[in-house]
């Protein structure tokens, strides 16, 4: 292999970068991003950056050592890929061809087409989604945040933190129950009512009300009316695999590809929140949008990438590591490990949840499947160790053709 490219100056991109270097790859590598920004950290989008505790230059990812070598092409992004000859063609006309291609453009906020481009209306993705978002952070102004995700729930807290007066709503009954349960999830949204947030669960909106370019408030399903000062939309992500449409990558709901990240291309992987790999803890490919994922699973796909164009073919899959994923709100630390569909038993294992500072552990059997912890580092640490993970198919078993769900 003598040419890389790596379409996605993500961190999913960096740490593939990173990982072929590591992993001895030593020919022209290329990175090409759609933001003019090189790879930085989202996380503290919603917490530390929206509150002006830190700067755009703490969020950079890159460091003095990383010996990359690389060319970076950025600012405008791929428009498309024709897979036979591994040719990237970016928005500007420019194209690129690599021996080896790791597909890693990440997902977009998913949007609500009534408010597009009114002025107080925000999603919360990038660097400038924040930098944008800041300045409305005022004492005694009201928000409202549609969805009670995680970015959601952290730009509520963040907000609350600011004296602001924070509606959130949610159209299910519980909020987190996907991810945490409907336990769980209630005791989450205790913390957040506890915290002066006006939490209101399932019903929908029914209208919006705008005058002057901006939402002033909202009618919901109930009959209920809000007003608001700012709106930030939080209902989810959407892949950004549209450039890939005719080239021969199959996509479903994200890129599909085997438990190592491999596509139905030879040559090409995927990794970060675009690709939906196989997991055989629940049987299907799934999309694991969280920092951890970036960060793991592109040495993965790296190794395979590599490996199949050595003398000793593709490389078999590897255990995959349970998700985690952490969230800070209202000075609450917030870690997840696991899997917690299908747990037929919670247990307390330490503290006491009306208190938010406790470890839950999730049971399938005998077997522990997933972990929470509220402000208990140390001990869930141990417990994410214990996890229970299946061990990977064949490749041949999980080929992305054969994907039912995401």
């Amino acid at each position: 292999m003598q040419t890389l490219a790596i379409v996605g100056a993500s961190l999913a991109g960096l740490s593939a970068a990173r990982a072929a270097r590591a992993q001895g790859f030593s020919g022209r590598l290329v990175i090409i991003g759609d933001e003019h920004h090189r790879p930085y950290d989202r996380p503290p989008l919603s917490k530390d950056f929206l509150l002006g505790t830190i700067t755009a230059e703490d969020l950079f990812l890159e460091t003095d050592d990383d010996g990359l070598n690389a060319e970076w092409l950025l600012g405008g992004g791929a428009a498309g890929l024709d897979a036979d000859t591994r040719t990237i063609r970016l928005n500007d006309g420019r194209t690129v061809t690599a021996d080896g291609i790791v597909i890693a453009t990440g997902a977009r906020a998913r949007q609500i087409p009534a408010l597009t481009g009114l002025d107080n209306v925000f999603y919360l993705r990038t660097m400038a989604d924040a930098q944008g978002l800041t300045p409305r952070l005022v004492a005694g102004a009201r928000m409202i945040v549609i969805g009670a995700g995680f970015v959601g729930a952290e730009v509520a807290s963040s907000a609350a933190s600011r004296g602001m007066e924070v509606t959130m709503i949610n159209n299910a009954p519980v909020p987190f129950t996907a991810q945490l349960g409907r336990d769980m999830g209630s005791v989450v949204a205790d913390l957040h009512e506890a915290n002066g947030v006006n939490l209101i669960c399932g019903t929908g909106i029914d209208e919006f009300h705008t005058a002057a370019n901006s939402v002033t408030g909202l009618r919901l399903a109930d009959g209920r009316e809000l007003a608001a000062d700012v709106v930030v939309v939080g209902i989810g992500a959407e892949p950004n695999v549209e450039w890939l449409a005719g080239s021969g990558v199959e996509v479903d709901g994200g890129v599909l590809c085997d438990a190592m990240g491999r596509t139905s291309v030879p040559g090409i992987v995927a990794v970060g929140d675009c690709a939906a790999w196989f997991d055989a803890a629940v049987d299907r490919h799934r999309r694991v949008e969280h920092w951890t994922g970036a960060l793991e699973r592109a040495a993965l796909a790296v190794q395979a990438l590599l490996g199949s164009d050595s003398a000793d073919g593709d490389t078999p899959a590897q255990p995959l590591k349970p998700p985690y994923f952490w969230s800070d709100q209202h000075g609450v630390k917030i870690q997840f490990a696991g899997h917690s569909t299908g747990h037929d038993r919670l247990e307390i294992e330490a503290g006491d949840p009306s208190e938010h500072n406790f470890l839950a552990v999730y049971y399938r059997g005998e077997d522990a499947v997933a972990v929470l912890g509220m402000n208990q580092p140390r001990l869930f640490t141990k417990w994410r160790r214990s996890l229970v993970t299946p061990a990977p198919k064949p490749a041949a078993a999980v080929a992305p053709a054969a994907a039912t769900a995401h």
